[in-house]
């Protein structure tokens, strides 16, 4: 009898937990589209995420990533879609004072966009055209999963991304990017291109 009580609230707690999952998404399935991949400085002091966006696009935030959000309340639009040019703010993932700041350069589908960004891998090293992923169940941008160039493949990490500030006409102009620069054999001396195909 001791048995049969016990599988019986095994099966009432597989009932009950069943109702909390969702079905899982297949990522390996969402289309991508092929792009440069990563552009580090050399013999330069590593750069940050802040002053990279903040020289890489229209919206002039000073501060640390975290407090970028607020800080754009009344000076710059703010909202939970991506636009090219507007500025991705994630937040929240390993503490309330960590945050990250990226680029939107391009819309891939409903759910991928492509940012550039700086020290993503706390390496210093600036990524152009990284892909990210909604990964969120309403499909409302509030949790991404970003594409590590380096290994070729997506982050097992979800991040929570707080909005993005800015507009389409905050677009930066194509010349401040380094992976044009690095394509054209132009800017900085210091600045040497990795590139890798995203399938």
């Amino acid at each position: 009898m001791r048995t049969s009580a016990k599988l019986a609230i095994v099966a009432l707690l597989a009932l009950g937990l069943e109702g909390c999952a969702s079905a899982p998404m297949e990522y390996s399935e969402m289309p991508r589209k092929t792009g440069r991949s990563v552009v580090q400085n050399e013999n330069q002091k590593p750069l940050q995420c802040v002053p990279y966006v903040r020289e890489h696009s229209k919206v002039k935030i000073f501060g640390d990533a975290y407090t970028w959000w607020d800080k754009a309340e009344g000076k710059y639009p703010r909202g939970s879609a991506p636009e090219n040019g507007t500025v991705m703010v994630l937040h929240d993932y390993a503490g309330a004072e960590r945050g990250h700041v990226a680029v939107v350069r391009n819309l891939v589908s409903a759910r991928e966009i492509r940012v550039d960004h700086a020290n993503w891998l706390n390496d210093g090293s600036i990524y152009v055209n990284n892909p990210v992923l909604d990964v969120s169940a309403d499909n409302d941008w509030s949790q991404v999963r970003v594409y590590n160039i380096k290994t070729s493949g997506w982050g097992s990490k979800v991040y929570p991304v707080r909005g993005f500030i800015g507009s389409g006409s905050n677009v930066g102009d194509d010349e401040d990017r380094p992976d044009l620069m690095a394509r054209l054999g132009g800017g900085n001396p210091g600045i040497r291109a990795l590139v890798s195909e995203i399938n």
